[in-house]
Order: C-alpha cells, then structure tokens, then sequence
C-alpha cells in the first residue's frame, strides 16, 4: 500500500522538530536560512507533497470547486469546463466534475459526494429531471456558495449565468421563416427545465410576428434530451406522421440538433429538401455536415469563465454575499444551407 511522506518523517530525519519543518516549508521568516534550505532540499530528495485533506481541515477549505453538469461529452459542456478550468486553476483551485446523465437522483447523489470532499462551493447545471431544488436551497440559506449556470434554477436566490435563451430561439426561428417556412415544429428538452420555455417562448415569438400561428401538435419535449436516441425518433415520427406534416424543425438543445439531423439522413430523408432544420448546438463539426447546420451557438466558453470568476468571488468575500445578479450572454446565430428552401430545390 503507497504511504505518503508526512512532516513527522522529515522531522525525525533531520533531527528538528514537526513545527520547524512545518515554518520551512511555509517559508516563514522566523526560521534560519540553512535550516529552510536543509529541509526543502530534503523534502525535494524525497519527493514530499503536502496532504491536501489535511490541509483543508486545518483550514476550512479544500480550493477545489464541484461542477455538476448533464454530460461532459456535450459540446456545450465540455467548451463550459474548459472555461471554468482556465479561470479555476490559475486562481488555485482544482475542479472535480460530475455527471448526472439528466437524473435527478444522480445529481442529489453527486451534491452530496461533492460536499463529503469538501468542496469551497458548486456549480451547477441542472439535470432535465430536476424538480426538487430544495437540496441548494438548504446550502444557500446556509451561505454556502453555488452559481447556477446554462440551466438555472429560477426560484432560488443566488448568481446565474445564462445563454440569452428566448433570443436565441427567436433569431433561429426567423432564420427558418425567412427562407420561406411557415409550418416549423420546435423539438425541446424537457418541460421541467427553465432554458425549455425561455427558447419555447422565443419560438413562438417569431411565429406570432410574422402572423404564423402555432400547433400545439408541432411541440414535441425530449425529457432525456436526446440523450436516448429512441426518444428522439419518436418525437421524430410523431411530427412526419401528422397529416399536415411540418416542413421545418427548429431544435431546441445542443444534442437534440445533432441526433435529428443524424436520424432523418438515417431515415433517407433529404435535408433541407424533404425537411429543413436549425437549432442550438456547439458543435465544431456542424458546418461539416451535409449540408452544413443553422445554428445558434452559445458562448459556452465565456458562460464558464464567468460563472466560475463568480464562484470564486463568492468563495472568497469576507462579509456574506446578499447581493446576487443574474447574467445573460448572447448567443450568436450561425446560417447555413440546412434551413434553406432554395437548397433544397436545386
């Protein structure tokens, strides 16, 4: 079994005491010049790392921070941790990261993991099951740290960090509009999640301007996201077996874009031909595809970056935090042939 070095070893082998080492190494003034250098070399020599634990009990904070979020093979995700990772770890923090697959019972599971590692606070994404906030409630009103970002919980008090959903959805509505289609289903998460309704409601926004009327046939929820791809061409067949069949889908999460576009080339189904498509995702393949996807792109970077400068802030005030704000990011919509209704026809 690896046993770590402690101070008590480099103690007894130099012949000084626990306390002596302890200054040394913390570069303390009140310790000589050749007793720090006797210790640090010898602690080089052989290979001495501080226990991190034991350092966090004697101070009350670990420097790391838990991230919960769906899943990290999501585009938008993993170019979120990459942001929180690049303000994290040079203000020196570690961050250990969670997934919750979109269950609500995984995520209570990995709070609670988190906090048995005694992280100095959490940010969370919620999972498309999520309800039941009560868990970050109890930790707020216990002035623990927790931003929320990309899917916030909207009835709890604290920092959020957003995408500007219901514009988003508005401009790839438009976009779809503007190349002529007027029958455009809208294939979302889950119903429970706040990021669901605000892009529904940019959706239906576009429609009600240009006088398109909405079908409430033409709504389909994913609850898992996309992340069963049975569920997706469920929601799919549904929309192609309607009489009146859409001639568009604007799609309302990262996966859900990709997963529809695979599906109806799966299908046989021409796109923009037979159908045409547009919808959030982050992917950096997307103009790859054939055709290449309309998107709406999010500053998934960036969202990271502030949440986590958030967090931190938060972690290191010296007064409690009793003033939160919410920030929202413009998305940015990318057009490409997959909505256009000229493509199709050439």
């Amino acid at each position: 079994m690896f046993e770590s070095v402690t101070i008590k070893d480099i103690a007894k082998a130099l012949g000084v005491s626990t306390s002596t080492v302890s200054r040394a190494l913390n570069g303390s003034y009140e310790i000589g010049t050749e007793t720090k250098k006797l210790v640090l070399e010898y602690a080089e020599k052989i290979n001495y790392r501080p226990n991190p634990i034991a350092l966090s009990l004697k101070e009350q904070k670990s420097h790391s921070i838990g991230v919960v979020v769906c899943e990290v093979a999501n585009d938008y995700f993993s170019q979120a941790i990459n942001g929180i990772e690049s303000i994290a770890y040079n203000r020196g923090y570690h961050v250990i990261i969670t997934q919750t697959h979109e269950s609500f019972d995984r995520e209570s599971a990995n709070v609670k993991h988190l906090l048995s590692r005694h992280v100095d606070g959490l940010l969370v994404s919620l999972a498309a099951q999520t309800t039941d906030t009560s868990q970050y409630k109890y930790l707020l009103d216990k002035g623990f740290p927790i931003v929320f970002f990309d899917r916030a919980a909207p009835d709890l008090n604290t920092h959020k960090v957003i995408a500007n959903n219901f514009q988003g959805a508005f401009n790839g509505t438009e976009a779809l509009i503007n190349s002529g289609f007027t029958k455009i289903a809208h294939l979302t998460n889950s119903n429970n999640l706040l990021i669901s309704h605000e892009r529904f409601d940019g959706y239906k926004a576009a429609l009600d301007q240009y006088g398109i009327e909405f079908r409430p046939e033409y709504l389909k929820h994913c609850n898992h996201g996309g992340m069963i791809q049975d569920e997706v061409e469920f929601a799919l067949k549904e929309l192609l077996a309607l009489d009146d069949k859409p001639e568009a889908i604007f799609s309302g999460s990262d996966r859900l874009t990709i997963s529809s576009m695979s599906i109806l080339k799966k299908w046989g189904l021409k796109v923009p031909g037979d159908i045409a498509i547009a919808g959030f995702t982050n992917s950096d393949v997307v103009d790859l595809f054939d055709p290449p996807l309309t998107v709406v792109r999010q500053p998934a970077f960036q969202i990271g970056q502030m949440a986590t400068e958030m967090l931190i802030k938060t972690i290191e005030s010296k007064w409690p935090v009793e003033e939160f704000t919410t920030e929202k990011v413009d998305t940015q919509l990318i057009v490409r042939s997959s909505s256009e209704k000229s493509a199709g026809k050439k």
